[in-house]
């Protein structure tokens, strides 16, 4: 390390969990730092065979979000590389937010590396694309409320199921009877529904089903936490014979260019 150099600390998302679905940059920051904090309750532990054997490994899932961002600054101030691994894309239900507001107040420089979100691993497992030419070409990205941070008023899931568009529910896992119940007006009870537990992990299960049906799955196998749940016409097994395509491939459009 070079006297004098300041590190930023790096957010980095650690993807769905599997380590070979890193990206080129997170392993190489892994390599790199001093100090790696990570939430042990959802990565597998073969991501952090990416970090130096000499960095010190911090799992963060009994440490509330002031111990992290006090021990990232203390790991910074002394001058060490600090990489905070985030599971899936920092972009979403990661708590970067609250993270970097505090280093800004702290005067810790940041930055924030992408990762491989969960639900784009959930539907790669099953081999969907979310949207689908004339069956969903939007996909919303949501939580529900239990014993979590209120949800603004405009976001009920009733709201977003008025569109149809394909969702991804995420933290939702336990409460997912009471969920499908509020779908199947909107959706249709033979709608399908996808839930990936730890997609991409060894522990990885895939649950197919209805929003009819799906929940009686869950309970069976009961999944309580790290389970994504896909929703929509776009997941059928055989999509709609009379589904469209994608205009931007179309002979005609190509021709007139």
């Amino acid at each position: 390390m070079t006297v004098g150099t300041v590190h930023p600390v790096q957010f980095v998302g650690a993807g769905p969990g599997a380590a070979d679905l890193l990206t080129l940059r997170a392993a190489r920051l892994l390599g790199e730092a001093d100090v790696v904090l990570y939430p042990g309750t959802y990565l597998d532990a073969k991501v952090l065979e990416n970090c130096s054997p000499t960095a010190d490994l911090i799992d963060t899932k009994d440490l509330d979000l002031d111990a992290i961002v006090a021990r990232i600054a203390t790991a910074h101030r002394a001058g060490l590389r600090v990489v905070r691994l985030v599971s899936g894309d920092p972009t979403i239900y990661s708590a970067v937010s609250e993270q970097t507001r505090r280093l800004d107040l702290a005067a810790i420089p940041w930055t924030v590396t992408p990762g491989v979100p969960a639900y784009a691993a959930a539907a790669a497992r099953v081999g969907r694309e979310l949207t689908v030419p004339l069956v969903a070409q939007s996909v919303v990205l949501t939580r529900t409320q239990q014993r979590s941070t209120a949800m603004p008023e405009s976001e009920s899931l009733a709201a977003f199921a008025a569109t149809r568009a394909t969702l991804v529910l995420h933290l939702a896992i336990t409460r997912i009877r009471e969920l499908m119940a509020e779908l199947v007006e909107p959706y249709g009870p033979d709608c399908p529904v996808v839930v990936v537990y730890r997609a991409s992990q060894p522990t990885e299960l895939v649950l197919r089903g209805t929003i009819a049906d799906i929940a009686d799955s869950v309970a069976e196998a009961g999944l309580r936490q790290a389970a994504v749940i896909l929703v929509g016409r776009a997941l059928a097994e055989r999509v709609d014979p009379c589904a469209g395509e994608s205009h931007l491939y179309d002979p005609l459009r190509n021709r007139s260019r």
